[in-house]
This record gives C-alpha cells, sequence and structure tokens, in this order.
C-alpha cells in the first residue's frame, strides 16, 4: 500500500455497487485534479461483477485486504549505521552529517548488533571527575589514528593492532617526564606522545619505548629522531594539529567496541503498530530496530515515529459501519464517506466528509456528483455507474428505488452507449452465485456485519433467476451458514436469497431457538425456508424487521 495514495473501498464481500463506486468514484477524483486517489478492494469479486466489469472493458480494482498501520509504514529505510570497528570519530561525522542521534551498530553482514548514541559518545570523551584516567584512554590502532588527524606517517610499526592505549602530552621538563609516567602506573610501550619542538621529549619517549610518537603542529622532523624511532621500533607521525586538539582527536580514534549497547530492540516489518506501541511504552531506547531473516537490518524507528498519526489514508463507499470496512480502517484516517444506508458507528478523529443520501445505490450519488458539476463522463464510467443502479434497485424494482435513479439512467444511457433492460439482462443473466460457488462462498458472497449493543449479525444476500438452483442445495447452505455463525461468533446469521423475477426472498437463518421464535415468517415446504413475500431489499424490507425482533427481545440498538 502506497502511503501517498487515498484508496476507496467498498465493504468486505463486495456486491456490484461497492465495486462500481469506488471505480466510479476514482474517475470522478481525477477528473477533479486529486490524482492521489485509487479505487480498490477488500474481498474478491463475483461472476456479475465480473460480467459487469468485462463488459465495459474495465480492469478489476487491486485487492488490499488490511490496511492496518504496520512498522513498514512509519520505520526509516535509509538507515545510517557503524560497525564495532568504526572510529569515534566515525561515527560523529556521521551524526553531525545526518542529522541523527543514534545509529546503529551491524556487522559486515548488516547484522544488528547493538546501537552507539551520541550521549554514550558523550559520556565517553567526558567521564566523571573520579575517572579522569578514562580521559587519556583509547582502544584503537594507529592507522585509524592517522586517518582521523589525517597525519603524515613516518614511520609505523604493526598500525592495524587493535590495542587499548594512553593518551599524553609531552608538556612538562624532560626531567619530570619518565617520573610522570610511573605516577600515571601507565605502561610505556602502550602510551601515545603528543609532543611539538621539544626534541629532548622526543627523544626520551623513544628512549623509553612509547608505541606511539606524535609530533604536532605539522613540523618537520629532525632525522636523528627519525632514525631512532626506527632503530627503537617506534611508530612515528606528524599530526597538522596543534598539541591539544591532537590529543582529542586522538581520542575520537578510539574504535566503539566497548561502547556498543547491546541491550536492544528489534522489531519485524509486520508488527502492528498498535501492538508495538504497548510494548514500549516502558521502554526508553533512543531507537528501535527493525529487522528480517538473521537479524538483517533494513529500518529504524522511535518512539515519536510510532506516536505520529499514520498517514494512510482511505474513503469508504457504499458503507459507513466498521465491521463491514476493510481491516484496519479504525487505525487509519476516513477522509470521506460515500454512502445510501443508515449511519453505523464509525470512529473518526478528524472531521470527515460525510455524504450520506436514501437513494437506491451509492453509484446513484457519485452519478448526481458528474452530473451536478457537469463533468464529462467516459464511455465506460457512465456504464459502471448504471451497473453499480441496476443491481442495487433490480432494474428500479426494489423498494430502495427513488425517482432519482430512473432520471439518472436515462441521462447515462447514451453516454454508456446501452439500454437500461439491455444491461440489466446482462447483469442479472451471469451465472448463478449457488451454482458456480461453494455453500461457504455463497454465504461469504455480499456479506454483512451488523453491531447491536454487544452483538454482532451478519446478513447476506443473493440474487437468483428463480429458485430451482436452491433446492438441492439447501442443506448445505444451511450448514454452511451455521458453521459461518459458529466461526465469528455471531448472534445469529442469515442469508437472503431473492429471486429478480418474482421479487420474493427465501430466508436462511442460523440462530438459537430463543430467536427462531422471533422469526415470524411462512415456511416454504417445497425450499424448507421462510418464505418473504414482496421482500426484495435487505437494508429497507428485511434490517427493519431484524430491528423490531432484536427490540422484542430486549436489544435495542
Amino acid at each position: 500500500m502506497n502511503k501517498d495514495k487515498v484508496y476507496i473501498f467498498g465493504h468486505k464481500n463486495p456486491d456490484a455497487d461497492a465495486i462500481c463506486s469506488a471505480i466510479a468514484y476514482e474517475a470522478f477524483k481525477h477528473a477533479t485534479g486529486q490524482k492521489e486517489f485509487v479505487a480498490a478492494r477488500c474481498g474478491n469479486t463475483n461472476a456479475r461483477i465480473d460480467a459487469i466489469l468485462d463488459h465495459f472493458q474495465c480492469p478489476v480494482p487491486q485487492f488490499i485486504g488490511d490496511v492496518t498501520p504496520r512498522i513498514n509504514d512509519i520505520m526509516k529505510r535509509e538507515v545510517q549505521s557503524v560497525s564495532k570497528q568504526s572510529t569515534c570519530f566515525e561515527a560523529l561525522e556521521k551524526i553531525d552529517q545526518h542529522d541523527v542521534r543514534v545509529l546503529p551498530v551491524v556487522d559486515s553482514a548488516k547484522r544488528v548488533e547493538g546501537l552507539i548514541s551520541f550521549f554514550q559518545l558523550g559520556e565517553f570523551f567526558i567521564p566523571s571527575p573520579k575517572e579522569s584516567r578514562n580521559l587519556r584512554r583509547v582502544y584503537t590502532n594507529i592507522e585509524s589514528i592517522i586517518r582521523s588527524l589525517n597525519a603524515i606517517s613516518i614511520n609505523t610499526v604493526q598500525k592495524d593492532l587493535v590495542e587499548e592505549l594512553s593518551v599524553h602530552v609531552g608538556a612538562m621538563d624532560i626531567s619530570s617526564f619518565g617520573e610522570h609516567h610511573k605516577k600515571l602506573s601507565t605502561p610505556i610501550d602502550g602510551s601515545i606522545v603528543v609532543v611539538g619542538d621539544r626534541i629532548d621529549i622526543q627523544e626520551k619517549s623513544i628512549q623509553l619505548g612509547v608505541r606511539l610518537l606524535i609530533i604536532s603542529g605539522g613540523l618537520s622532523v629532525e632525522e636523528s629522531i627519525i632514525k631512532m624511532a626506527k632503530e627503537k621500533g617506534v611508530s612515528l607521525i606528524i599530526s597538522p594539529h596543534d598539541s591539544a586538539t591532537t590529543s582529542w582527536i586522538v581520542r575520537t580514534a578510539s574504535q566503539l567496541e566497548g561502547l556498543v549497547e547491546n541491550r536492544i530492540h528489534c522489531f519485524q516489518k509486520d508488527d502492528r503498530v498498535s501492538s508495538i506501541k504497548k510494548r514500549i511504552a516502558g521502554l526508553d531506547d533512543p531507537l528501535y530496530m527493525v529487522i528480517e531473516g538473521e537479524k538483517k537490518l533494513i529500518g529504524v524507528f522511535s518512539k515519536s515515529d510510532i506516536l505520529r498519526p499514520t498517514q494512510k489514508r482511505i474513503v469508504l463507499v457504499d458503507h459507513n459501519e466498521i465491521s463491514q470496512a476493510v481491516d484496519g480502517a479504525s487505525e487509519v484516517e476516513i477522509l470521506e464517506v460515500i454512502d445510501h444506508h443508515k449511519l453505523g458507528n464509525l470512529p473518526s478523529e478528524q472531521p470527515v466528509l460525510f455524504i450520506n443520501r436514501p437513494v437506491g445505490s451509492t453509484c446513484s450519488i457519485i452519478a448526481d456528483l458528474f452530473r451536478a458539476q457537469k463533468i464529462p463522463l467516459e464511455k465506460t464510467i457512465a456504464g459502471i455507474l448504471m451497473s453499480g443502479i441496476i443491481s442495487d434497485t433490480l432494474l428500479l424494482s426494489s423498494p430502495t428505488t427513488t425517482p432519482l435513479e430512473k432520471e439518472l439512467l436515462e441521462w447515462l444511457e447514451p453516454i454508456a452507449q446501452i439500454k437500461s433492460d439491455k444491461l440489466a439482462d446482462i447483469i442479472f443473466s451471469t451465472g448463478s452465485v449457488v451454482l458456480n460457488q461453494s455453500a461457504k462462498e455463497t454465504i461469504k458472497s455480499d456479506c454483512k456485519i451488523y453491531e447491536e449493543n454487544d452483538i454482532t449479525y451478519s446478513v447476506s444476500q443473493i440474487e437468483e433467476l428463480g429458485f430451482d438452483n436452491v433446492k438441492d442445495r439447501i442443506k448445505e447452505l444451511k450448514k454452511a451458514l451455521n458453521d459461518y455463525r459458529d466461526d465469528q461468533k455471531h448472534f445469529f446469521s442469515m442469508l437472503l436469497i431473492t429471486d429478480i423475477n418474482s421479487h420474493d426472498s427465501l430466508l436462511l437463518v442460523a440462530c438459537d431457538a430463543v430467536l427462531k421464535e422471533e422469526v415470524k415468517f411462512p415456511i416454504h415446504s417445497r425450499y424448507n425456508a421462510n418464505l418473504l413475500k414482496g421482500v426484495v431489499s435487505r437494508k429497507k424490507q428485511l434490517l427493519p424487521y431484524i430491528a423490531s425482533m432484536l427490540k422484542n427481545l430486549g436489544i435495542k440498538g
């Protein structure tokens, strides 16, 4: 999911109106210059939807089953890192150049080993007064010192050997120099001496056998000193900086190993942001690692990143209940809702553009937007809008139909270059849902979930050209309906099977015995199902009946 896009979703288990309205609203947004809006779907299409899209040569919207914000959505992918062998100087350079305060520490295969922070480096360079000796300590090799100082190498011995060394400035009288080392209890062969043009200190240092002699200020070195250094096996380099600066920079050449914080917390890119918030609530890590495979670093995030509002944005069409929306909808920003159903329980932390009209379909609302704003319609989009209206109103025969649908179909027909009755034949003659899908798939086809107080229930609806295809599958459908109810832990589940020709419906109900007593519709002996004469609309006819049933049971919406 591209965070720069705004995805338009119909409800789960979408019907034709849900898919068609998403496609049409994308076209409306693009026509008004809002190219970031993209039609999507969170459920599978069916044969009827496929027939519509095939006829108008319109691609199926991309499938996105879950918009839940995940670490992948908030993490920083371009990560500056260092290794344990990197120097403090290199770490400080990256901190300064990239304006960060923390760097992951990785090995050669980019596997996470820890982290180093600006504060850890500060503690190293400015230790407690009680630990003043640490001001001299440096853990590195001579090659790193040369590189940090941008020094000139005169003589180097085992320049790649990593070792603990102690830095000293040769500023005292020669008579005191040797005794000073003894008082510090630092081994001579582990000492670095920084000195200017004091040739006596230079000679004494070499005689004592220091590990490294650094001539500061870019000064030249006497040939006798160079010769002595080579004979004694003392490394000798020239620093372009003064003695104080040189001493400080030498300490920055210390390798990070020993400073690295190894206690870190790692997460996977697919971890939910909501769950991670809880896990890190009591932690104070400056940075959290995102890994894959064998702890390979792929990103980082901080607490400020995870607390920042998600950048995912969506639009809902043909529904406004969170139970019917794409998974994760409650955790992202819902920008708009375009719908023709009763008001649901949609959560929102920000103002939402909410268009809800008592019309026959969501496509009716979108078509009217095109018409009202005099936006030219392409043939394909006109046909898509007609299909949504025809499908949801059963070609203007549903009780949900309003005068607007008739007006819009008459307006759209010449643009789409097809008559409404002909398009209705294409839509409704497409293969039977019952015959072409498993019982489980049939139940999930155009299934909507509703919430009333602390209960949930589902109502699925399919349309058939007569009930002949249903007779031999009633037992199978009832079992699938009961299994679905049990699996989803619904109070009850219903399947409304509507005959497009007779405008009657069969109703299958999965519920307990108490609720079954409230279903007063007669039983059709041939189909062993409740017969609902003249009932074709789930929204306008069945749902009000369900509301009264629940009220009788003491459950009020």
